[in-house]
C-alpha cells in the first residue's frame, strides 16, 4: 500500500522539502523545494545556533509543513545534520521546531547521516559494484562506500562549503593562498582507507557544479541526474568561480545566487576529494539523504 510522506532536510546550508509517494521500497516524487537559510552561519565559531538563523529556518518549515498538508502527506519527518549536532542550543531548537509546526523531528548523527544518504541515492539504481558516495553539506562532508551488499564504509568530516568559508576564504574574491590552506586542510581530514570504486556526488555544491557544466539557466533535476562531471571540469570551475568578486559570482549562469558565498569553499573541497581519491569523474545523483529521509518517514507508525 502506498504512504504519502514528506521529509524536511534542516541542513546547514539549506532546508529542503520531499513529498514523495512510497511504496514497497520505490519513492516517487510529488513535489521538491529548496530554501537557502544557512543555519550554520557562525556555528562553527560561537557553538550556537543563530536566533536570525533559528528565525529564518522556523519560517521556512512553516511554510513547508503547510505545503506538505495541502498535499496530504500523513506523516512529516524533520532530519537536522552538522549545525544542530553541532550547536549548544540544537536540541532546544529541534524540540521546539517539532512542538510549534506538530511534526516529528531527529538529529542525525555523522553515521546516521551516512547511511541514510546511501540509501536516498541507491533508491533510484541498484549498485553492480563498490561505489562511493560523496556528500558535501554545509557544515560537513559524508563519504559512504558500499555495494550490492549494502554499506561496509561511513565516515563524516568537519569539512563543509559553509564551516571551510568561514574558517578560510576571509578576502573577496578569495586569494590563492587561502584557498591552498583549505585544499591542504581537506587532504588532510580524508582518511586513508576509503575503498575506492565509482565516485557519486549528491547535494548543492555537485549539482550547482553539474549545472554550470551543463551550461543550464537552472538546475535541472532529470538532466542532472546521471551526468559525468570530470576531475578537470571541477578545477577549472573552481579557478573561474575563486577570480570573481562576490557580487560578480552570483551572476554566474547556472548558480543561485545565494550560493555564491559558499559554492568556492564547496568546489575546493570537492576537487581536493576527487584528487585525494583518484577519480578522473563523478557520476552526479539527485536523490540524496532527502530521499532516505523520505523511506524512513514511510516507516514510522501513521499519527493518530
Amino acid at each position: 500500500m502506498s504512504r504519502r510522506v514528506a521529509a524536511i532536510d534542516l541542513g546547514s546550508n539549506s532546508t529542503r522539502l520531499l513529498v514523495a509517494d512510497v511504496q514497497d521500497g520505490r519513492l516517487t516524487e510529488v513535489e521538491r523545494l529548496l530554501g537557502i537559510t544557512r543555519l550554520g552561519d557562525g556555528v562553527d565559531q560561537t557553538g550556537e545556533l543563530s536566533p536570525a538563523a533559528v528565525e529564518r529556518v522556523d519560517r521556512q518549515v512553516g511554510q513547508y509543513v503547510s505545503r506538505a498538508r495541502q498535499l496530504d502527506a500523513e506523516t512529516i519527518l524533520a532530519t537536522a545534520t552538522s549545525a544542530v549536532r553541532d550547536a549548544s542550543n540544537g536540541g532546544e531548537f529541534l524540540a521546539g521546531l517539532a512542538r510549534r509546526h506538530g511534526i516529528q523531528a531527529r538529529v542525525l548523527s555523522g553515521e546516521e547521516e551516512a547511511r541514510m544518504t546511501f540509501r536516498g541515492v541507491t533508491s533510484a539504481r541498484p549498485l553492480s559494484g563498490e561505489t562511493i558516495v560523496c556528500d558535501i553539506g554545509g557544515g560537513s562532508t559524508e563519504l559512504i562506500a558500499g555495494g550490492p551488499g549494502g554499506v561496509d564504509f561511513a565516515v563524516s568530516l568537519d569539512m563543509g562549503c559553509v564551516r571551510m568559508s568561514e574558517r578560510f576564504l576571509r578576502s573577496d574574491p578569495p586569494g590563492d593562498g587561502e584557498i591552498a590552506a583549505l585544499r591542504r586542510q581537506v587532504a588532510e581530514m580524508i582518511p586513508a582507507d576509503v575503498p575506492r570504486g565509482e565516485l557519486v556526488g549528491v547535494a548543492g555544491t555537485v549539482t550547482t557544479l553539474a549545472t554550470i557544466d551543463l551550461g543550464l539557466a537552472e538546475e535541472v533535476p532529470e538532466e542532472i541526474d546521471g551526468h559525468r562531471l570530470a576531475t578537470s571540469a571541477v578545477e577549472e570551475q573552481l579557478q573561474r568561480l575563486a577570480a570573481l568578486p562576490l557580487d560578480e559570482r552570483r551572476s554566474v549562469r547556472g548558480l543561485m545566487p545565494e550560493r555564491a558565498p559558499t559554492i568556492v569553499a564547496g568546489a575546493a573541497i570537492l576537487a581536493e576529494l576527487m584528487s585525494s581519491l583518484g577519480c578522473d569523474e563523478l557520476r552526479v545523483s539527485e536523490r540524496d539523504v532527502l530521499h532516505g529521509a523520505a523511506l524512513e518517514a514511510a516507516e514510522l507508525q501513521r499519527p493518530a
